[in-house]
């Protein structure tokens, strides 16, 4: 008999006197816990539904609140001359399963809900697909926003008349230059 149990953002597979590491949880040591099942296993009785998992309680006891072993970030950027070097802790509270107790709770087998309902008839079944349809064709389309109107433009200020430039005279070459001309 097992169970799978969520804490602290993790789940975690319990039996009765079994001892685990979550996250730090508010309770003090030697107070007792409900953890949340998510399923129940005891032989071929499987429970997994929300129904059946309402009857399933996972009790344990807080035996103390640790840390865990120093992790060391390091960050290195070549070349750059940056070095970061920071350490971390977690926070962990070591639990005691003192018990799994399951209370009228149905299991994946006695799925009681489908049974009552009756199945569909094949010619209903079609019927509804196509008056799914024809609702769908029927809803009217989100209507388009209206575009904004096109603002006035303003009067373009006349250029002034562009500037002569001045004749480039051409580079002297080497030639012209021992000449002495």
């Amino acid at each position: 008999m097992y169970a799978i149990v969520k804490t602290g953002g993790k789940q975690y597979r319990v039996q009765q006197g079994q001892s685990l590491l979550v996250e730090r949880l508010t309770a003090s040591e030697g107070e007792s816990v409900t953890l949340a099942p998510l399923l129940y296993v005891d032989g071929s009785n499987v429970v997994d539904q929300v129904d059946g998992l309402s009857g399933v309680k996972v009790e344990a006891r807080v035996v103390a609140h640790e840390r865990g072993p120093k992790l060391r970030i390091v960050k290195f950027k070549p070349k750059r001359g940056y070095k970061r070097r920071n350490g971390h802790r977690q926070e962990l509270t070591r639990l005691e399963v003192t018990g799994i107790k399951v209370g009228g709770g149905r299991s994946r087998g006695t799925a009681k809900a489908s049974a009552d309902a009756p199945a569909p008839v094949a010619g209903e079944a079609a019927a509804e697909g196509t008056a799914a349809e024809g609702t769908a064709a029927e809803k009217p389309k989100a209507a388009a926003k209206p575009k904004a109107a096109a603002k006035p433009k303003a009067a373009a200020k006349p250029k002034a008349p562009a500037k002569p430039r001045p004749p480039r005279t051409p580079k002297r070459t080497s030639e012209e230059e021992t000449d002495g001309t």
